[in-house]
């Protein structure tokens, strides 16, 4: 039991900088901005609810994508921690990273009659680097236990990112510019770790199959 704790935390501490809806929340507050107060809290809504999907998904269906493309899971480490890294550096000098969407993605859907889905779900929330990570995540998730912490992580972070967007206003008074910046900081910190421990251990694997 306090394995399947352990695993559970690290899922969400890992997905949580990853997801990050308090990046994600200045470019909600954008496409949202005209928005009625109920129809905003709606978009958070499904915005969460397509992040829970999307990321569930890829849990249950991880060990399917690597037989069907013929991916070492070494391979797939390595990549996704480059990935990651990648994201965790526009994180920490604060600046928005391509990787989770880019501002011709964001300006197409501010035309969106419902901007919930795209690009706030996908790709804002559940972009590449999320997929990346809680599909690596489904591999160390061996045992049913762990695979319930995991789908029980992914939930806790879209309940917790519904409670960010909906209050979106109130968060960004609060916690102002230079609040946000240091939270996506902080996150992409842990996101850097996160990545350089699934390079480490692809890299490890390698070396010992060789």
């Amino acid at each position: 039991m306090n394995g399947t704790l352990v695993f559970a935390l690290t899922a969400f501490s890992s997905l949580f900088a990853i997801v990050d809806p308090f990046a994600a929340l200045p470019a909600f507050l954008a496409l949202t901005g005209g928005e009625h107060e109920s129809k905003r809290k709606g978009i958070a809504l499904r915005a969460s609810l397509t992040t829970i999907l999307v990321l569930s998904t890829f849990a249950l269906t991880g060990q399917l994508i690597f037989r069907f493309f013929g991916i070492t899971i070494p391979a797939f480490k390595i990549a996704g921690g480059i990935l990651l890294f990648t994201i965790a550096l526009d994180m920490l000098r604060a600046k928005a990273s391509k990787t989770r969407t880019t501002p011709a993605e964001t300006e197409e859907g501010a035309h969106k009659e419902d901007v919930g889905v795209v690009p706030v779900g996908i790709p804002l929330l559940s972009g590449p680097g999320a997929i990346a990570s809680v599909t690596l995540l489904s591999e160390r998730a061996k045992a049913l236990p762990e695979r319930i912490g995991l789908l029980g992580a992914i939930v806790v972070i879209g309940f917790v990112t519904w409670i960010v967007l909906r209050s979106g206003d109130a968060v960004a008074r609060v916690l102002g510019k230079t609040g946000l910046n240091l939270i996506a900081r902080i996150m992409g910190l842990l996101l850097a770790a996160v990545a350089a421990q699934f390079v480490i251990d692809g890299v490890q694997a390698v070396l010992r199959g060789a």
